[in-house]
Order: C-alpha cells, then structure tokens, then sequence
C-alpha cells in the first residue's frame, strides 16, 4: 500500500535545471478503434494495475515533473482511471493533471466522475468531419459526446483538429466548431511512423486559413509548424528524456512515443543523472519532428547547449 508521499528530497537547482516540464503515462495500450495512421495501440491489453501506475507517477513526482498526461490506447477504458486522477491531482499535487482521449465514451456520468477527481484539462484530437478508410474519430461521430463535454465539464477541453488523416477542408471545420462550443482550438499536423511530416500544398492553404481563426495568444502556432509545411523540417534543440518523459504500459521511458526502439530505460532506475544526459543529447530525428508536445516542453530550453550529432553517436555506440 503506497503511503502519502512527501517529495522534499527535490534539489530544487537540478529540478529548474533538468526536470520534466510536462510527462506522458501510459494506463493502457488497448484501444477501442483502429485508425490506420496510429501506432500507438492494440486491442488486447489488458489495463495496467492501478498500483504500478501509481508507483509510476510518484516516480514521476521523485525526478520534479511538473504535470502529467495520463494517455493510450484509450485512458478512458481503464476502470481505475478515476482514482489514478485523483492520487495525481490531490496526494502527488502535479500542477497540472491531463488526459488524453478519442471521446468514443464519454457520457454525462463519466464527464462528472472525471470533475470529482480534479482532473484539469482534456485533449481529443478530431481528424475531419465524415468517416474514411483511416479514422472514424471524426465530429460526425462525436457531435453528441463534444455535447456532454460543453454542458458538464468543469476542466479545460482542447479540441484538436488534425491536418493530413481527412480531406483539408474538413479541419477547418472542426476549429470552426471547437471555437463555437468554447473549447480550446488547436491544431495537429499528421505524422508519419517516425515522427516526421508528411503534408502537401493544399493542406498548407487550409493551415493559412486556421491561422486566422485561432488567437494569437493561444501558443500553438509557434514559427515551427509553418517551416515544417514549407520546407519540411524546423530545427530545434530535442530535451526528451528530460524536459519530456514518455512512459509506456511496460513502465520503461523513451524519447516519445514514436521513437521507443531509439531509447529505452526503466522509469523505476532513472535518475537526475539520466535527465542530465537526455538533456544534452541529440536527437538525430529532431529536426523533421512534428510532436507537438515534445516541442513545447523543448522550447523554454532552446537557448541551452546540446552535443553535437557525432557526439551523440559516440555515446550510443560506446565510442566515447
């Protein structure tokens, strides 16, 4: 039985220095649905305990993450999903406790059992209007749960709208819809299974055009998501493995969810000396990365140095 914990052993320099700004866990890697451009999923998983799950977030807390992301799969299909909220907002107190979910099965019941447990904010990516060959996470078929979500929801709800999975045209329309139901409009570029971008001509005039309808205060069009669809990569200083943890259903960490052959470490053995390094080390897949996550907790470090590429190499290869 996990005791409350008490997380004073922080150095506090190390933490401004290293820690994570924002951490994804995995609770299960089962989905409900297959869309053809994820591979972040099966549909056999069963869920991961609730009690290593807990252990995970208060290792989490140990290394000073600031917030967490509690992802998939699909969260909401694991029956402890409200209790692990609740020890991550009010026993392990993460400034910011957030999920991630497709919507299939929200209701009014689950929407206020979520509100109970102090969650903060909620993304749901939507992939156009109509259902294709790749996705039916689309608003024809979320209307009625964006619904619930408007009229019980007391956390914040982030609509994504995806570039690349449906027709173009079909994204501006759910921004469109997302800024009338008062949610918070942003914007997803499709990638490829590495990370990388794939976009064309027409999906960057509709990017001009969603441009428009999102406020400038709103940070989600940083200049690099206009490089990446004009020159197909936007350079940047990677801090995975530091200032971002990815965790998976196994507990082990890796650079993000796209990259889990490239590193792997046991979250339970990772250390401030294991932060330092991530910190440092450069990504070879950094440059054409569209994961906007990664970029945002990369970002307020951008100043800072970074190995040099055959640095890196030498590392992983034992050379140096």
């Amino acid at each position: 039985m996990l005791t409350k914990p008490s997380f004073a052993m922080v150095n506090p320099l190390q933490r401004i220095r290293y820690s994570p700004w924002f951490t994804q866990l995995v609770v299960i890697r089962r989905c409900n649905l297959s869309c053809t451009y994820c591979n972040e999923f099966d549909q056999k998983s069963d869920p991961v305990p609730l009690e290593a799950l807990k252990a995970r977030a208060r290792k989490l807390k140990e290394l000073g993450a600031y917030s967490i992301n509690l992802t998939g799969g699909e969260p909401t299909m694991h029956p402890d999903l409200p209790e692990l909220i609740r020890y991550c907002r009010h026993d392990l107190k993460f400034l910011n406790t957030s999920m991630i979910t497709n919507g299939f099965y929200l209701k009014k019941e689950l929407i206020e059992t979520l509100n109970d447990s102090g969650l903060q904010a909620m993304q749901i990516s939507i992939d156009g209007v109509k259902p294709n060959d790749v996705t039916v996470k689309v608003l024809d078929s979320l209307r009625k749960r964006l619904g619930y979500l408007k009229d019980f929801a007391k956390f914040e709800v982030v609509v994504s709208g995806v570039i690349g999975s449906c027709p173009a045209h079909e994204t501006y329309e759910v921004i469109q819809f997302a800024k009338e139901m008062g949610f918070k409009p942003r914007v997803l570029i499709i990638h490829d299974q590495d990370g990388q971008v794939k976009l064309d001509a027409e999906q960057l005039s509709v990017f001009e055009k969603i441009k428009k309808l999102i406020p400038k205060s709103f940070p989600e069009f940083t200049d690099y998501r206009y490089e990446m669809i004009q020159k197909g990569s936007a350079p940047f200083k990677c801090r995975a493995g530091s200032r971002y943890l990815y965790v998976d259903e196994n507990g082990v960490v890796s650079w993000c969810s796209q990259t889990r052959d490239a590193f792997r470490k046991d979250l339970m053995d990772y250390t401030f000396a294991d932060l330092k390094r991530e910190f440092h080390t450069y990504k070879s897949c950094q440059d054409k990365c569209t994961l906007g996550c990664v970029r945002a907790a990369s970002s307020v470090d951008n100043w800072r140095s970074q190995d040099q590429p055959a640095l890196s190499q030498a590392q992983w290869t034992g050379e140096a």
